[in-house]
Parts: structure tokens; C-alpha cells; sequence
């Protein structure tokens, strides 16, 4: 099994992951052994998961996550009860593989953990196993070799059964052959569209029906419970208006960045190319020298042919048709010996033959553009904003911290920190908890914050929350209104529309379930069918259930009919017209790649069947209130 676990590619990855960022192990005791009581997130067959652990997992796949997304994550994503959750279930399915490799008695000899850590690119020298470079490579993650290799050893011992069950699924032949057949079915099909609004006019409610429905739907008419919020928002551009840029500066700026106010020299050239190539003989160079030499004549007599001369001479298949004009370049655009010969020319100038790596250049200056500078008044606003800027960056962080204090230590309004630091209190609307905003930013930590009971009752300001990189909002509630039940008057019109449009709905499903039937009997129905469509299983334009139905319905006998429920209210009648079955070959290009994909498949549901069946095995208890929110995450 081992062997199987050590030639998989996968583990030397997974090896290299676990170095970088080490998962949430605390060495092979935490697995087994009781943590503080009261203090665990989820208990896995009397094993518990602490908090601590859970913490640690946490901020090590947020670390992952920003990383993945070049640092700029919005805050809620990283706090969201969704992330909480997918950590939580991976330390729960680490610590069921961990169980039963412990009750199985799985074991990694020592030699063979040995071999895997020398095979670990990230500790070897020139291709060879080197103990230095090991031991510091983990004494930067804060690691001794043994905890490494007792966190290692467990590790192999889960890949071990990970590998075992979702590597040994059977994908046959001829299942994925039949698959694939399925996926590249062609059906011809027309459509005969019964929709809700052909039939509004023929419902008629009752008297009382809108009242009815109000009362007995007293949950669909209830308005959340909703506030009006201050906020201010702290970032580099709040720091900059308090920043002043002196002329002094300014002009130390511009004089210490001169070349990034300038304009260098450029030169406009066109040249003719007799090409050598590498490795040419003494007699081949000669003979190109001589022709370059030739054409150099020609021009010394008569300058004004160059363009011509470059047209039917010139190897250069870039510029020859354009009489060899290159345009205007600087310097550094040409190789050395060429842009050494033509900035050393003047205007309208002719160069001697000149040699390069790519042969034989006469080189001709038609325009030169010299070198230019922006003056200091043109320039200073730019740069007093780049000083700015630059001031702001260093000062956001010192002042980060102040503003976090301030709306915390005079938490009965905004008032002080927008003073002191010359912010703009904003006002929002009415917003609910569910759908919330505060001004730009959608971020679940402040809205919680703002809707918990304490800032709710006590109007405090909510502490400084990081809704981006580089920006603070603090937030307090300026109103608020409970959950309370709308009027009936209020909502009366939508109650008769949402009403009318269910009972068109359920007509225009009657009438396309009448029209099916009577297409069963071989009779015509009147309506309108689309122009023909085709349709393929694997890249279906239709709802799954329309899908389902058209390629599930029986082809022996063509016209075809199904009916289906569409997701948006209508009644659809699909006559099916033609099918076509493709024919494939056991030596199908395409089926290796079915088989990978079918393989997968089977074995992402064998070992999903697997941890399940781990978690009838041993019990799982989850901490709910822990997850939702009672844990510290940075």
C-alpha cells in the first residue's frame, strides 16, 4: 500500500503544501486525547477538535485564500459562515481518516518515511537529500523534525486510505462508452409555448381571495426588522486630505525623478540590410560586405535613391517594402553597433557600412526629435499627488490604529473621530439584515455588528471594521424599526397580481396537457411550433427538466411528444422529430478522456460514500454556536 501512496505524484504536492502551510495537526496525541473541556467546536468519536485548532485552520485557509487572490479578498467571504464550514467539515473528515487508521493499525515504517522526506524537492542540494537545508527549512515554520515527521506519518496514513478507496472504482468500458453515446445523442425537437399570460384575462378571483391569502401567509408579509446607519470610512484617501506638500519638496522631487519628466532624444532611420548568417564563411561575409559596399556607392552619388535602393536590395523583410523605414526609436531600441552609428549622424546623414549580428547596415537619419524636459510647473501637481500618496501609505498605518481607538473610547457617536481626522459622517437608508449595505460595502461582520442587540439598544459605535485593503469603517445605528407585519392595504395589489399569474399558470398548464393528449391521439392541435431545434444532451440549452424529458421520452416511434413545467410559469409541449445515435468505435479518440472523467466520478462518490459511512461509525457532534461566529479569526 505504501508504495502505491509513495509513487503517487499527488503526495510529493501535498508534502510541499504541508511545509509551506501546515495543516491544524498539534502531533498525533490531539487526535486522541481529550482538549479543554467546553472549549471544543466538534467532537469525532470522542476525539475532540478545539477551538484553538479550529482557529488555526481557519486563518490558514484565509492565508490560502488571499494568496490565491493576490491579497484582495472582500472581509465577508473570509468570515462567512459558508468558510466556517467548509473548514470545519475538512478537520471533522481528517480526524475520521485519522480514527480509523488508528483502529486498523496503519503504520509508516520509519525507513519508508525516510525515503519520502529525502525525495521532497524543498530538501535536497543539487538533486541530493541535505539535513541543513531540512532542519531550517522547518525551523522557519516554527517545526522540530519531530513533529514534523509524527504530523507527516499521520498524513501518509490518511493518504494511504484516501488513495485505497477513491482510486479503486471500476469504470468499464462500455459504461463510459454508453456515456459518452448519451452525451453526443442529437435530438431534433419544435416547441409549443403555453404561457400564463395568454390566459390572464380568463382568471377571475374571489371576492375575498387576496384577503385569504394575506391571512394565511402571515411569514410572506412580515418586514424585517431595519435600521438607518452612520458610518465613516477611513483609508489613504481620508489621510491624504490632511497632508500638505511643500515647494521645497516638490522641487527635490523633481530634481532627484529628472529623467521621469523627460522626454530623451529619439531618431527616425531607415536602413538597408545585407543579411549574414551565423556561422558564414569569411568568403560569404565578404561577399556581403561588398554588396553593402556597392549599394553605399550608389547612394554617396545619388542620396536621394535610398528608398528605391532599399526596396530592391534590402533583406530586411520588416522595412524593405517601406523603402526601409524603422521609424522613430530611442535608445536602447537597437542593437549596440547600430544605434551607436546612428546616433552619431545628423539629420539627413548617411552612415558608412556598418556590421551587426544581423549582417550589413547603411543607415540613413531622416528626422531627429531631441531630447525634451517637462517643466517643474507643468509637473507640480502631479508630483505634490504622488508625495501625497506616498506620505499617505506610510502615515495609514500609524493612524489606523488611533481611528480604531477613537470610535471605540468615545463610543456614543462619530462626531470625535470624523473631527479629529476630517472624515464625512454618511447616512444610509433603511436597510434589513438580509439584503443590507452600508454605503459601498457589503460586508457580513459590520452588518452583524450593526444589527446585534447591544448596538442596537445602546446606539454605540460598532468597532473598526476592515471592509478592503487599506480601508476602516466604523458604524453606529442612527434609527431603528422592529420586524412588523405590512398592512393588508399595502400589499393587496401584489397579493391579486401574484394570484392572477399562478392561477393563468395553472390554465396554461391544463390547456398544454390537453393539447398533449390529444397529440397522443395522432390529432393536430392549433398553436404555433418554433422553427426546429437541435439539441444535445452534454450541451443543453433547456432546463434540466426539459432536458430530462426530451431525451428520457421513448424514440421508437417518431413524432414524439413530452410536456414540461418550465421554471418560469409556462407549460411546454416538445415534439421530438428525429434522433440521432452516434456510432462510436472502441479506439474513439475521446474515450480515454471519458474513462479519466468516468474514473473520477466513481471514485469522488465512493469516498464521499466512505466518510459517510466513517461518520455512522463514529459519532459526530458539531458545536453550532461555535461555528456560526463565537471563534476569533484574524
Amino acid at each position: 500500500m505504501f508504495e502505491a501512496v509513495r509513487n503517487n505524484k499527488r503526495i510529493a504536492q501535498f508534502i510541499l503544501a504541508l511545509l509551506i502551510i501546515p495543516f491544524a495537526f498539534f502531533g498525533m496525541d490531539a487526535y486522541f486525547t481529550d482538549g479543554p473541556s467546553g472549549n471544543e467546536i466538534a467532537t469525532v468519536g470522542g476525539s475532540k477538535i478545539s477551538v484553538v485548532e479550529f482557529d488555526q485552520a481557519l486563518r490558514d485557509q484565509q492565508a490560502r485564500v488571499r494568496e490565491a487572490m493576490g491579497g484582495d479578498v472582500d472581509r465577508s467571504l473570509l468570515d462567512s459562515d459558508a468558510m466556517r464550514r467548509s473548514v470545519l467539515e475538512n478537520l471533522v473528515n481528517q480526524r475520521l481518516l485519522a480514527l480509523f487508521a488508528a483502529d486498523k493499525h496503519m503504520t509508516v515504517m520509519p525507513q519508508q518515511l525516510q525515503q519520502v522526506i529525502a525525495e521532497v524537492p524543498a530538501f535536497q542540494t543539487d538533486g541530493r537529500f541535505a539535513l541543513d537545508r531540512y532542519e531550517a527549512a522547518l525551523r522557519a515554520q516554527g517545526m522540530s523534525p519531530a513533529s514534523f515527521e509524527a504530523r507527516l506519518a499521520q498524513d501518509l496514513r490518511i493518504q494511504q486510505i484516501a488513495l485505497a478507496v477513491g482510486e479503486s472504482g471500476f469504470a468499464a468500458h462500455t459504461s463510459a462508452q454508453r456515456f459518452l453515446a448519451a452525451q453526443l445523442e442529437e435530438r431534433k425537437i419544435r416547441e409549443m409555448a403555453f404561457t400564463p399570460a395568454r390566459f390572464l384575462a380568463d382568471v377571475k378571483l374571489g371576492e375575498d381571495a387576496a384577503k385569504q391569502y394575506y391571512e394565511a401567509n402571515p411569514a410572506r408579509f412580515e418586514r424585517p426588522a431595519r435600521i438607518q446607519a452612520e458610518y465613516v470610512v477611513f483609508d489613504e484617501d481620508a489621510v491624504s486630505k490632511q497632508i500638505t506638500v511643500s515647494d521645497d519638496e516638490i522641487r527635490k522631487y523633481y530634481e532627484a525623478n529628472a529623467a521621469r519628466f523627460s522626454q530623451p532624444e529619439e531618431r527616425n532611420a531607415r536602413h538597408i540590410l545585407i543579411t549574414v548568417a551565423d556561422g558564414a564563411s569569411e568568403d560569404e561575409v565578404a561577399k556581403a560586405r561588398a554588396k553593402a559596399e556597392g549599394i553605399l556607392a550608389q547612394l554617396r552619388e545619388n542620396p536621394a535613391r535610398f528608398a528605391e535602393l532599399a526596396k530592391a536590395e534590402s533583406q530586411d523583410p520588416g522595412s524593405a517594402a517601406q523603402g526601409g523605414e524603422l521609424g522613430f526609436f530611442g535608445r536602447g531600441a537597437m542593437v549596440k553597433a547600430f544605434e551607436d552609428a546612428a546616433f552619431a549622424l545628423e539629420k539627413g546623414q548617411i552612415s558608412d557600412v556598418v556590421r551587426s549580428d544581423f549582417g550589413f547596415h547603411i543607415i540613413q537619419i531622416t528626422d531627429i526629435k531631441p531630447a525634451t524636459a517637462r517643466p517643474i510647473e507643468q509637473v507640480k501637481d502631479e508630483i505634490a499627488e504622488e508625495l501625497k500618496r506616498q506620505s499617505a501609505s506610510r502615515r495609514f498605518a500609524e493612524l489606523a490604529e488611533h481611528f480604531s481607538n477613537l470610535v471605540y473610547e468615545q463610543p456614543d457617536s462619530l462626531k470625535p473621530a470624523a473631527e479629529e481626522l476630517q472624515l464625512e459622517i454618511h447616512r444610509t437608508d433603511w436597510i434589513s439584515r438580509a439584503d443590507g449595505r452600508i454605503g459601498e460595502f457589503d460586508n457580513e461582520k459590520l452588518l452583524n455588528a450593526l444589527f446585534s442587540p447591544e448596538s442596537i439598544d445602546k446606539r454605540r459605535n460598532v468597532e473598526a471594521t476592515e471592509v478592503g485593503r487599506g480601508k476602516l469603517v466604523s458604524a453606529r445605528v442612527a434609527d431603528y424599526q422592529p420586524a412588523q407585519r405590512l398592512p393588508f392595504e399595502q400589499v393587496k395589489g401584489d397579493i391579486e397580481q401574484q394570484l392572477r399569474t399562478e392561477e393563468a399558470a395553472k390554465l396554461a398548464a391544463a390547456r398544454g396537457k390537453e393539447a398533449l393528449t390529444t397529440l397522443a391521439k395522432g390529432e393536430d392541435v392549433p398553436g404555433e411550433w418554433s422553427e426546429v431545434r437541435t439539441l444535445q444532451r452534454g450541451t443543453a440549452s433547456l432546463a434540466p427538466a426539459a432536458i430530462d424529458a426530451i431525451f428520457g421520452a421513448a424514440a421508437n416511434k417518431l413524432p414524439a411528444h413530452v410536456g414540461v413545467a418550465m421554471p418560469d410559469g409556462h407549460y411546454s409541449v416538445f415534439r421530438i422529430e428525429s434522433v440521432n445515435r452516434p456510432e462510436l468505435a472502441k479506439d474513439d479518440p475521446r474515450m480515454a478522456a471519458v474513462m479519466q472523467q468516468y474514473q473520477r466520478l466513481i471514485g469522488e462518490r465512493d469516498f464521499s460514500a466512505f466518510l459517510a459511512s466513517l461518520r455512522e461509525r463514529y459519532k459526530v457532534e458539531i458545536n453550532e454556536a461555535a461555528v456560526k461566529g463565537q471563534t476569533q479569526t484574524q
